[in-house]
């Protein structure tokens, strides 16, 4: 299955809020719905895509298993708790949100149990999320690249990831870039700014656009109505090479994603 390139980020979103961001989201056209257990939204997620009247199979939805659930048992038994939450008998796709923290449950154990999730039709792909390189090389020789659809990754314009992306794309894996926005700091930057005014455009559309024109899928979240649908034209601004060279002098490795005892030890 292909991650599809658009898709609505619910991080940081609860309650009333995340209902009504999906609900919006679906009325202006998503169709892809990004979620994960730790977020504390599985059922609000799919109480919003219930109510829509949206046919469940034409949206993707994703969620991901939480470091706490990667033993096999509790891998398989906390996504059937995810179903039930969302609604739903199987997402499009599952990841494993973080890896292990200190190898405490190896990948050989949690890998081929989310493998097994696809084959008892939990979900239809399986992935990864915030992997190096070393761990990527490590998922692929448990389970293969093709089999990965994806690896969620923190990239935006101040944290490019210019040794990950690349060994992605070279393995046919999909990259997919989460907090595009780097929580509205780049929609301030200058350089952004100015490419937006050329072309009669929103800093955050501009972003999205030099994301998605990479080949990265984009899951950008808003609680407004109006930026969701801003937020959904990026697909159509096609930045120049001009725009593209002033937006890569930007990267500065500013990580916003990095949990103490949690995330690895980056490239």
């Amino acid at each position: 299955m292909t991650v599809p390139a658009f898709g609505l980020g619910t991080f940081r979103l609860k309650d009333q809020a995340v209902i009504d961001s999906v609900r919006n989201a679906l009325d202006v056209g998503y169709r892809a719905i990004d979620t994960a257990q730790i977020y504390g939204n599985e059922a609000e997620v799919g109480q919003a895509i219930a109510e829509s009247g949206v046919p469940r199979d034409d949206i993707y939805l994703t969620t991901k298993i939480w470091i706490s659930e990667f033993k096999r048992d509790a891998l398989l038994a906390s996504l059937h708790g995810s179903l039930e939450k969302l609604r739903t008998d199987r997402v499009d796709l599952t990841l494993i949100h973080w890896p292990s923290p200190d190898d405490a449950v190896p990948m050989e154990e949690y890998l081929p149990a989310l493998a097994e999730a696809k084959a008892q039709g939990l979900t239809r792909g399986i992935g990864i999320s915030n992997f190096t390189i070393a761990q990527t090389r490590r998922a692929i020789s448990i389970l293969g690249a093709s089999e990965i659809a994806t690896n969620q990754v923190e990239i935006h314009p101040y944290l490019q990831n210019r040794l990950l992306v690349p060994f992605l794309q070279e393995q046919g894996i999909h990259v997919t870039a989460y907090m595009s926005l780097a929580y509205g700091e780049v929609i301030k930057d200058p350089v952004i700014q100015a490419i937006a005014g050329r072309h009669q455009a929103t800093p955050a559309q501009v972003a999205l656009a030099w994301a998605l024109q990479q080949g990265f899928a984009v899951i950008p979240s808003s609680t407004r109505r109006e930026n969701l649908a801003s937020n959904l034209e990026a697909a159509s601004l096609r930045l120049t090479d001009e725009d593209l060279a002033q937006i890569a002098v930007l990267d500065r490795g500013h990580r916003l994603a990095n949990p103490d005892g949690i995330a690895p030890a980056w490239d």
